[in-house]
C-alpha cells in the first residue's frame, strides 16, 4: 500500500482530530492513527472507544485500498518539523512497517495492522436533523460551562439535546447553576432527547470555531454521529434519565434589575478578590436604583464593597451567591446590557439578556447561597 500526501495538508487533518486521543490507554492501538485507502481516498481516524473521529483528505497518488494503524504522537512530532512537501508513505502489507520519504530524507515507523482498530459504530435506524455550525457552535458554548463533573451523576456532566417539534433547548446544570438555550429554528418531526458526553462537544466546539457550513447530526438511542465538510465525529451517549430541570426553575420573579452587564462583571470580579476563598461569597443589597456588592473574609479580616446604579423594580432584597458562577455566567452571556430576576433570599435567581436573537431565548440560573447575617 502506497500514497502521496502534502505534509501540510496531512498535519492539518491529523490536528483537527488528535483530540480524541488519550495519553493512558486500555488498549494500546488507540495510541494509533487508523489510516485506510478505499477507492482512491483516505480517511484517518482516531478513537478511545467512547468517540471516533475520522477526516478525509484527498491523497495525491494511490496505488491500492488498505489499512494500517500508525503510531500517532510520533507521527504528529515528525510532521510538526516539515515545511510543506510531498510525503511518500510505503507500507509493508506483511508486518505492517510505515516508510515515509521526504525532500531530505527517509524515516520507518513501526505500524500495527488496521484490522485491529476498534471498528465505528454503525447506527441503525437514525433520526437526524441539520443545525448550522455557527448555531450549535453558539449552543455548545453557552451550555458546556455549566454542566458537572460529579461522576456519581453521570447524567449532569453532560449537555441535554431537547428536539422538539417547535424548538429545541440546549441545557446543562451542576445543580449549583443551570444553562437553557432554546432555538425555534430547529426542529424535527418527531421529538427525541439525547445526553451529549462533554469531552466530544469541546471536539466539536474547536472543529465549528473555523468551520461555516450544515452539521448533519444522526442519533439512536445509544449513539450520536455528527458529520461537518470532511470530518465526522461518532460518540456514545450519557445512559440515563436528565433531571426534570423545568421543575427548579422559578416562574414567579417579581424583583428584576437590569444591569450594564460590563460594569457587573468587573465590580463581582474586584469585590470577589476579598470574598472567603471556601464559599466565594458576594452579597448583593439592592434598594432603588442602587445595587451594592459587597464581600468579607472573617479569617483574614478582608472586605469590600462597591456601589452601581441600576433599573429596579420589585422589594428591597438582599441575597448571596457564589461569585465564581455569577462571574461565568456573565462571560458567557454578550449583550450590553443583562436582567437578573430574583424571588426571594432562598430562591434560585435568574440571569437573562437584556435582548435576545430573534430564534433564541437564553436563562441562566444560579442558586443562592445564605447570607451569614
Amino acid at each position: 500500500m502506497k500514497f502521496i500526501v502534502s505534509s501540510s495538508g496531512l498535519l492539518k487533518e491529523l490536528q483537527s482530530i488528535a483530540g480524541v486521543l488519550n495519553t493512558n490507554n486500555t488498549l494500546p492501538i488507540l495510541d494509533y492513527f487508523l489510516f485506510k485507502i478505499v477507492d482512491g481516498g483516505l480517511s484517518i481516524s482516531a478513537s478511545d472507544l467512547e468517540t471516533t473521529m475520522t477526516t478525509t483528505i484527498k491523497p495525491e497518488k494511490a496505488d491500492k485500498d488498505g489499512s494500517v494503524a500508525i503510531p500517532a504522537r510520533l507521527l504528529l512530532d515528525t510532521l510538526k518539523t516539515f515545511a510543506d512537501q510531498p510525503l511518500n508513505f510505503d507500507v509493508d502489507d506483511k508486518n505492517f512497517g510505515i516508510e515515509i520519504s521526504s525532500d531530505n530524507g527517509k524515516y520507518k515507523l513501526a505500524g500495527q495492522n488496521g484490522e485491529e482498530f476498534p471498528k465505528t459504530p454503525e447506527l441503525e435506524a437514525p433520526s437526524s436533523i441539520e443545525i448550522e455550525s455557527g448555531v450549535l457552535h453558539n449552543a455548545i458554548i453557552k451550555t458546556l460551562f455549566a454542566s458537572g463533573n460529579d461522576e456519581l451523576r453521570p447524567v449532569m456532566s453532560g449537555v441535554f439535546f431537547e428536539i422538539g417539534k417547535d424548538k429545541t433547548n440546549f441545557v446543562a446544570t451542576d445543580a449549583h447553576k443551570l444553562v437553557r438555550y432554546s432555538r425555534t429554528d430547529i426542529k424535527a418531526s418527531k421529538p427525541a432527547n439525547f445526553i451529549m458526553p462533554k469531552k466530544p462537544l469541546n471536539l466539536l466546539k474547536n472543529i465549528l470555531a473555523s468551520i461555516n457550513s450544515e452539521v448533519t447530526i444522526k442519533y439512536t438511542g445509544t449513539n450520536a454521529h455528527f458529520s461537518i465538510e470532511n470530518i465526522n465525529l461518532v460518540c456514545r451517549l450519557i445512559d440515563g434519565k436528565y433531571p426534570n430541570y423545568e421543575a427548579v426553575i422559578p416562574k414567579e420573579n417579581p424583583n428584576k434589575l437590569t444591569i450594564d452587564r460590563l460594569a457587573f462583571l468587573n465590580s463581582i470580579k474586584r469585590i470577589s478578590i476579598f470574598s472567603n476563598k471556601t464559599t466565594h461569597q458576594v452579597r448583593f443589597k439592592i434598594a432603588g436604583s442602587e445595587l451594592n456588592i459587597s464581600a468579607e473574609d472573617l479569617d483574614f479580616s478582608n472586605e469590600a464593597n462597591e456601589r452601581l446604579t441600576c433599573s429596579y423594580a420589585g422589594d428591597d432584597i438582599e441575597i448571596g451567591f457564589n461569585s465564581r458562577f455569577v462571574l461565568e455566567m456573565l462571560n458567557n452571556l454578550e449583550t450590553d446590557q443583562v436582567n437578573l430576576e430574583m424571588s426571594a433570599p432562598n430562591r434560585a435567581g435568574l440571569l437573562l439578556p437584556a435582548e435576545n436573537d430573534s430564534n433564541e431565548d437564553l436563562l441562566m440560573l444560579v442558586m443562592p447561597v445564605m447570607l451569614n447575617t
